[in-house]
């Protein structure tokens, strides 16, 4: 059930440590008001995404960060299916970039993770349809456990190789819907007004903060 209350000018924690993640969050809740600061600002760890869906991912990781931090809280699980391989890599969509330890450090490779989709449509044929969806699930959690779901979906197709060095994840292969560039290459702003993740903020500001 989503929380009664609603969002003003205050601090809001965004659960992540992407630095990509937070500033596309960051630029489309700006007109509205709130002093967004990330997770990995404030030093709090990362929880095990142990979900099996976006909502149960986004809900861990808005109240594992509105717990530690006592500040109201914005998680965003989001990730890319593809029909050919039966909706995969879905929840797992960063797992999929996740790489062994290099020179001591832990990472993820995303042409790597790129590349591990194309190979797997390759092994299907040429011919294999290349639709596929970016999904968004935004969680706001407050610290006495309030809490409010918003889904969005931006539908296209993937190409190869990949193109543009915007955005990040699997936007240089992600071409949306009715546009000819791919997430890689498109301008921020414009990305901002058709993706996944702006489909899921407007129903969020709708709410929110009353504004369509």
């Amino acid at each position: 059930m989503a929380d009664a209350r609603r969002l003003g000018a205050g601090r809001l924690v965004i659960a992540t440590h992407n630095a990509g993640k937070l500033r596309e969050i960051a630029a489309l809740l700006a007109p509205y008001g709130p002093q967004c600061l990330s997770a990995g600002s404030l030093g709090l760890p990362e929880p095990a995404e142990t979900g099996t869906s976006f909502v149960a991912n986004a809900l861990i990781k808005a109240h594992a960060a509105a717990s530690a931090s006592g500040l109201p809280a914005l998680a965003d699980d989001s990730g890319l299916s593809v029909a050919a391989l039966g909706g995969r890599p879905g929840v797992y969509t960063a797992d999929w970039a996740e790489r062994q330890w290099f020179e001591g450090e832990p990472g993820r490779d995303w042409f790597m993770a790129m590349g591990k989709v194309e190979g797997m449509l390759a092994g299907i044929g040429p011919d294999a349809p290349r639709d596929a969806a970016f999904h968004c699930v935004l969680a706001l959690a407050w610290p006495d456990g309030g809490q409010a779901v918003y889904e969005g979906r931006c539908d296209g197709a993937l190409v190869w190789p990949p193109r543009g060095n915007r955005g990040f994840g699997y936007d240089p292969v992600f071409v949306p819907a009715g546009e000819a560039q791919t997430f890689g290459e498109i301008d921020p702003e414009h990305k901002h007004r058709i993706s996944h993740r702006a489909d899921a903020f407007a129903r969020l500001v709708a709410e929110q903060f009353g504004r369509a």
